[in-house]
């Protein structure tokens, strides 16, 4: 049974380290639509520069441009044993258009990471991401507190713990545009749990918790979906 996942939260609630952390134990594909964009944007490619101006003001792309990213992903050979999908669906359109591209399928397992938005505006506000390799660090500039709103770009010295890279805070981690994303969500976003949350493969943990005991909590209720499948599509 292949092992068809979404990670489900708001902005910084940690789904992009827990989906990579089981794309690794899994050895499945960890397909996040925002790589994919950044990626496009830095490639210069028209539909990247108009891609990466909305995501700059912390709004989001529209639904055709990710379903279409998504399904083309989806049809690649490399996910005949599963994937995780890290950031889509991200609307209840995108999530229909997932079920018929699901079709015929094993079923997907659906995880909400949850996190008070005091804690995620902390998050957001102190994340610096690598310029070289794009890994995220999880400490805020030197001379920031923790918790610190809007505080700016990192001190020369900052360098990513894996390449060395320069730290440096994401265009969209601004306080300003923080605020905004979490709205968005919000009034966007927010209504998956609603569509997804009577399927006998949805599961909700609490993200507030150190990353290793989100991963162990995620292990089990994955696991538990996996376990409770009564045959075809549930």
């Amino acid at each position: 049974m292949a092992l068809n996942l979404i990670m489900l939260g708001p902005p910084g609630a940690g789904k992009g380290t827990q989906a990579e952390r089981l794309a690794r134990e899994h050895r499945i594909p960890k397909i996040s639509t925002g790589d994919m964009l950044r990626a496009a944007a830095q490639d210069g490619t028209e539909i990247g520069r108009r891609a990466q101006a909305i995501m700059d003001r912390g709004e989001l792309v529209s639904d055709d441009v990710m379903i279409g990213i998504v399904s083309d992903r989806l049809a690649r050979p490399d996910v005949a044993c599963g994937f995780i999908l890290d950031g889509f669906p991200r609307t209840v359109a995108q999530a229909t258009a997932l079920d018929a591209i699901m079709d015929r399928r094993d079923p997907l397992i659906v995880v909400e990471i949850v996190v008070p938005e005091p804690e995620l505006v902390r998050r957001l506000s102190t994340r610096m991401i690598c310029e070289s390799c794009g890994r995220t660090a999880d400490i805020p500039p030197r001379g920031i507190r923790p918790g610190d709103p809007g505080q700016g770009r990192t001190e020369a010295g900052d360098r990513c713990a894996f390449c060395g890279g320069k730290l440096v805070q994401r265009t969209d981690d601004s306080d300003v545009v923080v605020r905004e994303r979490l709205r968005v969500y919000r009034t966007n976003t927010k209504p998956l749990v609603d569509f997804y949350k009577n399927r006998a493969t949805f599961r909700s943990v609490n993200g507030a918790q150190a990353p290793d005991q989100v991963a162990a909590e995620l292990a089990a209720e994955i696991a538990a979906a996996r376990n409770g499948r009564v045959g075809g599509r549930l």
